[in-house]
């Protein structure tokens, strides 16, 4: 039987990502550089609810054909909620052990078990653009990791299309943390920051404050995300 994997630790931490971004840095750059974090949180709503289909093994404009890679997606008002809803459809649908077996189409054919390697590295990587560019801390779980460096690694020995979404992989020591090997291999710089603003450190989790304009009563219980409620309060039945 085909080895699962379960998308939800690292689904958590990209929601809790993005409730605590400041909808005022939506315009701010991000190490892939055609996005700000706008167009980045766009394009996460939009692959957690692409990845669905994948699971399913539906044809959809979605996943039948590759990415546009001069579309810009942008956020829309309720972005926070639409993002929630399908990182835990996206969860949900990979939870299925049907999804991991057969065929399925992902841009391309791919084999159900390397498509769900697929998503989980897009949330991996994605998760560490968001964070960089929030200035949020970032520890993915290592088991998440090692799953996103072989694929990354296996993709890398076999030679990468010119068309395809990752650049030449990144030199770094043998010895560098996991995380930034991961980025290396995706043809991303682990040093990267904003201008003005030192990187922070991978791998130390910190919970981030509070994001201006953030939904309130949002689903991220759902994903196993609590919030903590101010000494004093009491929040309302069902919040």
């Amino acid at each position: 039987m085909t080895e699962m994997i379960d998308l939800a630790a690292q689904a958590r931490l990209v929601a809790q990502l993005a409730e605590h971004t400041d909808e005022t840095r939506l315009d701010a750059p991000t190490p892939c550089e055609t996005y700000a974090v706008g167009h980045l949180l766009g394009h996460l709503v939009g692959l957690a609810g692409a990845f669905q289909d994948v699971a399913r093994k539906q044809r959809t404009p979605a996943t039948s054909g590759p990415p546009d890679g001069a579309h810009r997606p942008d956020v829309e008002p309720g972005w926070r909620a639409e993002l929630e809803r399908n990182l835990r459809g996206m969860v949900e649908a990979w939870r299925d052990p049907q999804a991991w077996e057969g065929e399925t189409h992902a841009g391309i054919a791919l084999p159900g078990a390397v498509a769900g390697r697929v998503a989980l590295n897009e949330l991996v990587l994605h998760g560490w653009d968001l964070a960089r560019a929030t200035g949020q801390e970032y520890a993915p779980g290592r088991a998440d990791l090692d799953a996103c460096h072989a694929l990354l690694a296996s993709w890398a020995e076999e030679g990468r299309p010119k068309e395809g979404p990752f650049g030449p992989p990144v030199p770094v020591p043998e010895d560098a943390p996991l995380l930034d090997r991961v980025v290396a291999l995706s043809g991303r710089r682990p040093d990267w920051a904003p201008p003005g603003r030192r990187p922070s450190r991978c791998g130390v989790p910190r919970p981030p404050g509070p994001a201006a304009g953030g939904s309130r009563g949002s689903g991220l219980n759902g994903l196993g995300i609590t919030r903590e409620r101010p000494p004093g309060r009491r929040g309302a039945a069902g919040s």
